[in-house]
């Protein structure tokens, strides 16, 4: 598949606000090539209780996998000749939060599941540290989200969702500042600690908990464990969730790997790992969890998404490459899963990922920790999502 290419510009005004806090950066003049996911053609509506595959042909569709057909070189050592690479040899990122930005230049922090380490990451620049939470990263725990304030352009805060020897816990991190917890108290176990936060586009933060290796949390109307919650930037409960004074939106996960709202805050969905299959569900406000809107069988590792108002798609961190569902206007699907990036260029398993505009996107590996890692891994990567009309790159 062709490669747009696009000149790299000067960071948002947003952006460098954050830039000057931690590290001074030169600009960039040199033009890069993206990878371009596939454009789709719309199809019959599939029914999303039937088993899919996600590990090889094309998910539930079995199309051909797409991705980045022209050949790149090995990386040396942690160079890495991916014109769509923003940072290398960094570790286990799950947890991805875009800068604002036309997506010309694309900026984002990073975090290190193991190491609490957040990173600022740009193209041709070395990544900056940001700031370091106090982690616990046995098991599958650590720092595994991460979203910008829903008023980042006024206070550039950072919220990161972290798993201390205690419990599982929101922080709030001010530029320049040490991390300050605003809420606490989440179940922690030795397993099902993973969670995900993300903004949802409507005022609010959305995070999504595992339920810490209790299969009975997730309906405790008293536990915050397998749950989607809404908070404010103080960690209490958005004004306009479903039940007063209740941060929960919706109840019944396990182990979730990513949660996500369209740019327009119409729809809001959340990946989990059940013990029958992976799924990814619609999330309806006060309303269980319940049917999800597909599922896969054959456990491709569902972790992060990102919506566009066309497409939902989803990091597959264990098959190694991203799927992503057409939708129609009221948000169902209107075809199979499609996979990209799952040939011999691609970037092995995505895990973190997260929208900058409605056709841009970041994306972290996770190929040290169960992968076949490169020498450059692990990455941080711009994808370009929904290419412009006529299939070229952003100029």
């Amino acid at each position: 598949m062709p490669r747009g290419s696009r000149v790299l510009a000067a960071s948002t005004a947003a952006a460098a606000l954050l830039l000057s806090s931690c590290a001074s950066f030169t600009d960039q003049p040199a033009p890069g090539n993206w990878s371009e996911a596939p454009q789709l053609s719309p199809q019959a509506a599939p029914d999303p209780q039937e088993g899919g595959s996600g590990g090889g042909g094309g998910g539930q569709g079995g199309g051909a996998p797409s991705g980045p057909q022209t050949s790149v070189p090995p990386p040396d050592g942690c160079k890495d000749f991916h014109d769509s690479v923003l940072a290398t040899c960094l570790d286990t990122l799950m947890a991805v939060a875009a800068l604002p930005g036309d997506g010309t230049n694309p900026t984002a922090l990073v975090g290190e599941r193991t190491t609490g380490r957040i990173l600022l990451v740009r193209k041709d620049t070395e990544p900056a540290l940001f700031a370091t939470v106090p982690v616990d990263g046995t098991g599958d725990g650590g720092l595994t989200g991460l979203a910008l304030s829903p008023t980042y352009a006024e206070d550039q805060l950072v919220f990161a969702y972290v798993t201390t020897p205690t419990d599982n816990r929101v922080v709030r991190i001010a530029p320049g500042d040490t991390p300050k917890p605003v809420l606490t108290g989440i179940p922690r176990g030795t397993t099902g600690n993973r969670g995900s936060l993300a903004n949802d586009h409507r005022g609010a933060l959305l995070l999504a908990t595992g339920t810490a290796g209790n299969p009975t949390a997730a309906a405790d109307p008293a536990s915050l464990a397998g749950k989607v919650l809404r908070l404010t930037g103080e960690g209490k409960p958005a004004a306009d969730n479903p039940t007063p004074g209740s941060p929960v939106l919706a109840a019944g996960l396990v182990s979730p790997g990513g949660v996500c709202a369209s740019l327009d805050g119409s729809r809001t969905w959340v990946t989990d790992r059940t013990p029958a299959a992976d799924v990814i569900y619609q999330v309806e406000a006060g309303k269980p969890l319940g049917t999800p809107a597909w599922k896969w069988t054959d456990r491709p590792g569902v972790a992060g998404c990102a919506a566009t108002t066309q497409l939902l798609w989803v990091a597959m961190s264990t098959a190694g490459h991203l799927q992503s569902l057409p939708q129609a206007p009221d948000g169902s699907f209107t075809g199979k899963p499609t996979v990209s990036f799952a040939d011999t260029e691609g970037y092995g398993r995505v895990d973190g990922l997260d929208l900058m505009t409605d056709q841009v996107a970041v994306a972290g590996t996770v190929n040290k920790r169960g992968g076949t890692p490169l020498s450059s891994d692990d990455r941080a990567v711009a994808i370009l999502v929904q290419p412009q009309a006529g299939g070229g790159g952003v100029d």
